[in-house]
């Protein structure tokens, strides 16, 4: 209703100047009130762009005075920015397409959006229509390409953006460029456009211009362009060379992405050009002197040498010496004690060391850089510390399939093999006996400072009871033990803790066993006679047969001494049995 009654008092104001001009024209003014009066009602058609003044703003139209018998309103989202801010205040002059002469309220209805569309396409035509170059903004993205602000949406193929098609489309998004307007559909809106084929033209421009001057020695400008594995091409005026990676740097270098990414711009060396096949070298570290020519004379052995951590990798770190010149610290020449499985766990890019010359390699441009060696080597005064037979305690840092490591101080463990575990049990794994963290005690050994190794025992905390065994256990000797396992060979008999004596097949009886395991099970109770003791093998042979042929030499001689005849004992009977069989065999 508020509009309404604006309109009221708007066209109220148009009467009142027609009747104060009439007045006037009383007094010879009628030819003003005739032309103001034609203005007044003047007609606009369908589809013509007009200007007008803004001369109300509400909330949801723009009104503009075009001359016309009444207002004209332009939605007002027309006249808003991206943010939704208003651009546009009362007094403005606009310049609007005439859609209709006349809304439910009244007004003309007008377009600016429209209004400046019909602007574009004078503008396209202008430029010279398909094939002609305009300039406008990337706006975003859509299927297939891009969209571009030229007043109008225009439509960007991806194939059609860059030289190189492909890659990430939204770096693009915001920037503004020259377009050549490839097709053009002006009844459908349609507007499609290329900014590669502007490229194309202006680089084969250039390389015309660069192959006409281009020689071998010449330092240029270029442009990275691409980087692969092993090495970059640089555009030097609409002509790609190869930059390779040997050619980029004086130092060590792994991949050229570490110095290099596309768009970087530098100068190059052409280093050989070749014509006919249209290839050209170039170099990237020719453009500077070679700094490894004072190496030699700079670095000797022994040196200690500051420089930059600059790469870390899993061998080692790569120090910087000075410009081109890099020396590598190996991940084992880090530390004396701490086992380090990558350099990041005492060094970060970008620190500050010390270090000591190991070596110099002037053929491959290679110096070999220590940082333990600044500090004292903690293994050369083990020895003293730690004398052979030194008696420690410590906790198990771990567990492997071939023993314990047990640590002795900060970064320094012994260790103890699975074979000096125990003298008398079979162990197949540590892990059976130990567990991590456990503290145990255990005996140095040997220490090999050179390679850093320290051994330690557990089982020579004890006394080897094998050296007990050939007294404890002499041939003639009856035992009574436990079935531990049989085999196709024999049977594995536990005469005391960890103790073991085998009867082969051939001793387990005088009648002849076809297999020991219908002989006897793993559990069971034997009574056995001791045959020999292998003290250095730390093997025991057994009998049971012998002890069979004893126990019946004996009932005969107990008979034979009811008798009166004469008796020999137990031991005398056996060697006699021994000696009949000779090997043990019948």
């Amino acid at each position: 209703m508020s509009e309404d009654k604006d309109m009221k008092n708007r066209n109220a104001m148009t009467i009142k100047r027609f009747v104060d001009v009439e007045e006037d024209g009383e007094h010879g003014g009628s030819g003003e009130f005739a032309e103001l009066f034609q203005e007044s009602i003047k007609q606009h058609r369908v589809g013509e762009v007009v200007t007008g003044k803004v001369v109300h703003i509400s909330n949801e139209f723009v009104l503009v005075d075009i001359g016309y018998k009444s207002e004209g309103c332009i939605a007002i989202d027309e006249f808003l920015d991206e943010d939704g801010n208003l651009t546009v205040k009362v007094g403005d002059e606009v310049k609007a397409l005439f859609e209709r002469k006349e809304n439910q309220k009244g007004y003309a209805v007008l377009s600016r959006r429209k209004a400046e569309r019909l602007a574009v396409w004078d503008v396209i035509d202008e430029a010279g229509g398909e094939g002609g170059i305009i300039e406008g903004k990337i706006t975003g993205k859509v299927k297939g390409g891009l969209t571009v602000d030229i007043g109008v949406q225009a439509f960007l193929p991806a194939s059609q953006v860059d030289l190189r098609p492909g890659g990430n489309l939204d770096k693009y998004i915001g920037t503004t460029d020259r377009f050549k307007v490839l097709k053009l559909n002006k009844k459908r809106g349609n507007i499609v456009l290329s900014r590669r084929v502007l490229m194309e033209e202006e680089r084969e421009s250039s390389r015309k211009e660069t192959l006409a001057t281009l020689a071998e020695g010449q330092v240029r400008e270029g442009v990275v362009k691409n980087i692969t594995d092993y090495g970059a091409f640089v555009d030097i005026g609409g002509v790609d060379g190869l930059l390779h990676v040997t050619d980029m740097s004086w130092g060590r270098l792994g991949h050229p992405s570490e110095i290099l990414k596309p768009g970087d711009k530098l100068n190059v060396k052409v280093l050989k050009y070749d014509q006919e096949k249209g290839k050209i070298s170039l170099g990237l570290k020719q453009v500077t002197p070679d700094p490894w020519v004072s190496v030699e004379q700079k670095y000797n052995q022994g040196d200690r040498v500051k420089g930059k951590v600059v790469s870390l990798t899993d061998y080692g770190a790569f120090i910087a010496l000075e410009d081109g010149v890099e020396g590598l610290v190996h991940v084992s020449e880090m530390s004396w004690t701490r086992r380090l499985r990558h350099p990041s766990e005492i060094l970060t890019v970008g620190d500050e060391v010390e270090t000591v010359v190991l070596g110099v390699d002037m053929g491959n441009r290679r110096i070999s850089l220590g940082l333990k060696q600044v500090q004292v080597n903690p293994w050369t005064q083990l020895e003293e510390k730690y004398p052979v037979g030194t008696k420690l305690e410590g906790q198990i840092k771990s567990i492997t399939d071939f023993g314990v490591f047990i640590g002795i101080e900060e970064g320094i463990d012994g260790l103890v093999h699975v074979s000096d575990i125990s003298w008398t049990k079979r162990i197949k794994h540590p892990g059976e006996v130990f567990t991590k963290g456990q503290t145990v005690q255990a005996v140095v050994l040997n220490i090999d400072p050179e390679n850093e190794r320290l051994s330690l025992g557990i089982k020579q905390l004890l006394l080897d009871p094998w050296s007990e065994i050939p007294v404890k256990y002499r041939p003639g000797t009856r035992v009574h033990g436990k079935v531990t396992s049989v085999t196709d060979f024999g049977v594995f008999l536990e005469i005391e803790e960890g103790i073991e004596g085998l009867i082969h097949v051939s001793e387990l009886s005088r009648e002849k066993v076809a297999s020991p395991k219908e002989f006897t099970n793993v559990g069971d109770e034997l009574d056995a006679v001791v045959l020999s003791v292998d003290e250095s093998e730390k093997k025991i042979a057994l009998s049971i047969k012998s002890l069979q042929m004893a126990a019946e030499k004996a009932e005969i001689e107990s008979y034979m001494q009811a008798q009166g005849e004469a008796t020999s004992n137990l031991g005398e009977l056996l060697k006699v049995g021994l000696r009949k069989n000779g090997d043990g065999n019948d």
